[in-house]
Parts: C-alpha cells; sequence; structure tokens
C-alpha cells in the first residue's frame, strides 16, 4: 500500500497545525461559527444533530494493522469507543469535542492518515473495489491509478472551490463493485483489441434528489492519458456548472440539461484545446506509485485443501460462512476475507475499538498486515490462506463480527439518519435493526438468495436506496415517519435505479413489508433466480398487489 513521501508528510502536518490554530481562534470566539465552518469542512469536521463529526480519509479503502489500532484508539480515547465505517470507504467519528480534534488530526497524521477532501466543494476521496489487486477476475489493480488521482487533485487550485462536491471510483475489474456509474467521475478499466489497457470515463452518475445513471463519455482511453482527460471534464464542470442552486450544482444536472452528446463534445474540444499534464511524467509518477501495490510473498499452495473441507463438514455454520463471505482470490489457495458489521439487530457499519483491534491483529497474522473498507460498510482482509480460515472465523464469531450474510439480505445499507444526522428526515437505524433481527435465520438468508436492501433517512441518499435491490427511504410527514419503498436498484455493471412502488408505511409497518415482498418473490421465482432477475423479469405489479390489494 501507499506510503508518505517527505511532501505527503510534511503537507499533513502543516495542515494538523494550521487547523489547531484555527480551532483556538474558534473557541476563543475569534472566529464565528459561520466563519469557522468553511475552514472545519476542509478539515472533515461537520457540525450534526447532536455535534461535531469527524469523518477521517481511507483513500481507495485501503489501510494496516497500525491504522486500524490508531482509530480504535481515537474511538476510545476522544469518542464513545466506537467508529462508523461509511459508503465512501471512510469512517466517522460522531461525538468528537471540538477542542480535541487537532490531536485526532495529529494522531492519525503520526501514522499516514487525514481527514482532507472528506467534506466540501471538492475532489473527495476516491474510492475503489474493495477486493482491488486479489480479484481473480481483475485486468489490474486500480488503486495505483485512485492514489494519482488523489494526489493529482489534493492541491489543484481549479478544483479547490467546484461548484458542489465531486466524487470519483475507479475499477480494474469487469465485475463492477465500486459502483461507478453513480460517481461524478466513474473510470472501468477494459483492455481494447490489441490487448492495451485503458479506461472507459463515465461522468454523470449520482444519487440523491435526483438520481441518474451515469454516462460514458469516452469507451476507451488510453492509460497514459487519463489526467489531462480528467482535467478537460473538471475545467468544463468548471466553466458550465451551476454555482446559483446547490440543488442543481452537480455535474449530472449539467450532463442532463446539457445533454450527454453536447457535454462530450464540449470535453473532447477541451482535451484538443488546452495544455495537458506530460504523459511522460504521469507515467513515471504511476510507475513510482504502483511500487508501493507490488502483490506480497505469495505462498505456492495446492487448490485442494482437505483440511478445510473437513472442517466445512464437520461445520455448517463455518461452510455457510465460507459460502458467503469468501471471495475468489486471482492466486490459488488464497481466499479474499469479508467480514460482516452486519450482526442482527446491530448497528450496520459500526465497529467497536475492540473489534477494530481484533480485525488489525488478524490482518497482521493471516492478511500481510492489509485491510480493506468496502463501500457496503464491510470490511476484508485480502490476501488469507484457504488453510487458516477456520482460525479466522472462530476469532470473528467470538467477536460479533461472524455473520455469515455478505451480500445476503442481512447486509443491510444503513446511512446514521435522525439519530445523527441534521439533515435526515426519518430514523435509519432503528429500520435496518428491525429487518436484520426479522431476517436473522441464516438458512432462510441463503434460501432467499442474494438480496440487498439499503436505507436512507432522507432524500440526500447516503445510504443509497435508489440502488437497493429494495430501497428504503425515510421521510417525514405531518410530523411522522414514514418509509417510502423502491424496487430493483442495482449498483453494478448493469446499473439501474429502483421505481417507487407505492405509498409509505409507518416505522411499525415496514419489516412487515419487507417481508411480504420477500414471501411475494419466493412464491414466484424461477428456478435459480435471484431477486433482482425476477424484478427484472415480472416488474413490480405482484408485488403491488401483495402490498397494497384490500384484504
Amino acid at each position: 500500500m501507499y506510503r508518505y513521501d517527505e511532501f505527503d508528510q510534511t503537507f499533513v502536518d502543516q495542515r494538523v497545525e494550521q487547523f489547531r490554530s484555527q480551532t483556538s481562534r474558534r473557541l476563543s470566539g475569534e472566529l464565528t461559527e459561520e466563519e469557522f465552518k468553511p475552514i472545519r469542512l476542509m478539515n472533515g469536521l461537520y457540525l450534526q444533530l447532536h455535534g461535531y463529526m469527524l469523518r477521517v480519509a481511507i483513500p481507495y479503502g485501503t489501510l494496516n494493522a497500525l491504522q486500524m489500532r490508531t482509530l480504535a484508539d481515537i474511538s476510545e480515547t476522544y469518542d464513545k469507543g466506537y467508529g462508523h465505517f461509511t459508503t465512501r470507504q471512510n469512517i466517522q467519528y460522531n461525538w468528537p469535542k471540538l477542542e480535541d480534534t487537532p490531536d485526532i488530526l495529529a494522531d492519525l497524521a503520526s501514522v499516514e492518515m487525514h481527514a482532507i477532501q472528506t467534506s466540501g466543494n471538492c475532489i473527495r476521496n476516491v474510492t475503489a473495489d474493495h477486493w482491488a489487486g486479489v480479484a481473480a477476475d481483475e485486468l489490474a489493480d486500480p488503486r495505483p491509478v485512485a492514489e494519482l488521482i488523489r494526489q493529482w487533485s489534493s492541491l489543484h487550485p481549479e478544483f479547490s472551490f467546484l461548484p458542489r462536491k465531486f466524487k470519483v471510483a475507479v475499477t480494474g475489474a469487469p465485475a463492477d463493485r465500486a459502483a461507478v456509474k453513480f460517481h461524478d467521475i466513474g473510470l472501468r478499466m477494459h483492455l481494447n483489441d490489441a490487448g492495451e489497457r485503458g479506461w472507459e470515463v463515465i461522468v454523470g452518475g449520482g444519487q440523491g434528489r435526483t438520481p441518474m445513471v451515469g454516462v460514458t463519455v469516452r469507451e476507451f482511453l488510453p492509460e497514459e492519458e487519463l489526467l489531462g482527460y480528467l482535467e478537460a471534464i473538471m475545467r468544463v464542470y468548471n466553466l458550465f456548472g451551476r454555482r446559483d442552486n446547490k440543488y442543481k450544482a452537480r455535474i449530472k444536472i449539467l450532463i442532463h440539461e446539457t445533454g450527454a452528446e453536447e457535454f462530450s463534445r464540449l470535453v473532447e474540444e477541451e482535451y484538443a484545446r488546452a495544455p495537458r499534464p506530460s504523459v511522460e511524467v504521469e507515467r513515471k509518477e504511476l510507475d513510482r506509485i504502483s511500487a508501493y501495490f507490488a502483490p506480497p510473498q505469495y505462498e505456492t499452495l495446492s487448490a485442494l485443501q482437505p483440511d478445510l473441507e473437513g472442517r466445512k463438514l464437520e461445520n455448517p455454520e463455518f461452510a455457510r460462512w465460507v459460502r458467503t463471505n469468501v471471495g475468489a482470490h486471482r492466486v490459488t489457495g488464497y481466499g479474499i476475507v469479508n467480514i460482516s458489521l452486519k450482526p442482527a439487530g446491530g448497528i450496520p457499519g459500526d465497529a467497536t475499538a475492540e473489534q477494530m483491534r481484533t480485525v488489525a491483529d488478524l490482518a497482521e497474522r493471516f492478511s500481510h498486515s492489509e485491510i480493506r473498507v468496502s463501500h457496503h460498510q464491510n470490511l476484508v482482509l485480502p490476501d488469507v490462506k484457504l488453510s487458516d480460515l477456520h482460525e479466522i472465523w472462530t476469532v470473528l464469531s467470538a467477536d460479533g463480527m461472524g455473520e455469515a450474510n455478505i451480500g445476503l439480505l442481512g447486509d443491510i445499507i444503513a446511512c446514521p439518519g435522525l439519530d445523527y444526522c441534521a439533515l435526515a428526515t426519518a430514523r435509519s437505524i432503528p429500520i435496518a435493526q428491525s429487518i436484520s433481527r426479522q431476517f436473522s435465520d441464516p438458512s432462510r438468508l441463503e434460501d432467499i438468495g442474494p438480496l440487498r436492501v439499503n436505507i436512507s433517512g432522507c432524500i440526500n441518499a447516503c445510504g443509497h436506496h435508489h440502488v437497493g435491490h429494495i430501497g428504503i427511504l425515510g421521510l417525514e410527514k405531518k410530523g411522522k415517519e414514514f418509509y417510502q419503498v423502491t424496487l430493483g436498484g442495482h449498483s453494478g455493471t448493469d446499473a439501474s435505479i429502483g421505481g417507487v412502488l407505492g405509498k409509505g408505511f409507518s416505522e411499525d409497518e415496514i419489516a412487515g413489508a419487507i417481508e411480504t415482498i420477500v414471501d411475494t418473490y419466493l412464491g414466484i421465482r424461477g428456478d435459480s433466480e435471484s431477486f433482482l432477475e425476477c424484478i427484472r423479469r415480472v416488474g413490480t405489479p405482484p408485488f403491488k398487489e401483495a402490498l397494497y390489494a384490500p384484504a
């Protein structure tokens, strides 16, 4: 993984000291809250419903054991003993004190971490496939490119005050695990007919008030031309993006109003006209960064693992966990362990300090000290020998992280909602807890099969409800919370936005409504047909009838 050079460390250290001075001025009253707001947002500090919230960057979701232990220590020293992993592969602390935040940032800087670019109208923390570098289907590890984009964008003067926040996601695999079609810019690697690597450039995706699937503006961009092309996109956005209305300031609205064809023309014209970064410098920098992502020394292992098979036969619960939580690794004899932070009745994405330390210990012992954060609010050990799976599962289970539900109905995405967020109109966490308790039987979850439930507490869609196979949007009406249901969303390669079923449900009704939807699916599905495939085949009428038809 990437390691700071002298410039990186100096930059982050200086930012910490600047913010220490700025915080002192705010505490003394020299700065008003309104004057302090843009300063704190540049350092990841939000003012939420009950107090401040600090969002820490985990670039492209990669961190090491030492960094994870530091996150655990921060949660105990400055917060309430836990952290919340988010859909942007970050971690949030919900209860820091303002006077402590410079010390928190200093602790982060000591292990090459920061909170820069986690807020404000800038290019936010770049996200990537959480299986990057190890996935069996991958063409190339996208993390060096994600790091290149991070470095290129961090101090770029043209991108420090954009019309609105800007999100970039990168994947090096044909299977999209990074939701690239729902980002302002999504990059997906392809091979051309000559076997050369290049990028499909997708622009204008997003969720929120106006959900849109991104459009492809370049089918194949040569790998070494990336930064020049991204600059052309950003310049067009800076020139024509709206600044008079924040609800219409995202690049997706610009593309919608301009038209995808005309937007592509403007980008190509800008790319041909304007000066661009040197291809040679870009290649040199990418090579330099790539050296930090060299794969570990894997052992030569057999595909046959008699001990593993024996353990699975002896213990059905372990066998189920292997089926649901272990992904295919590119190296024979290894697996990708996906750690669920979604226990039945738990808060999706939350991890205690003890759990973070457990994961750090496991990473050191079994995964070359590396950990990933997924945009599904789970954790990943990317390089695990199959022979170590049983011991890992045993340790995880003892610490409340052995749930066998990755990609199943219990693996719910949820935003903090009205329990924390000042923008929320309804609670998300209690709904997620209620549904996960109702679907806590692992055998039933496996029988239902792949099914993603995503919950947002307001129209801003931080819980990605638009792309849930079942999406739930919490709203307020006449002083009461109610929950609107959508069906058919998907964030993968064949991306789609869920369609609204009908009138919403109360807090007491929503878990039962999900039960009815699932029962309806089980009654009409074809052989080996997933929930999403069923929805796409039959549409929503059977589900509407089951939910809304008079008794």
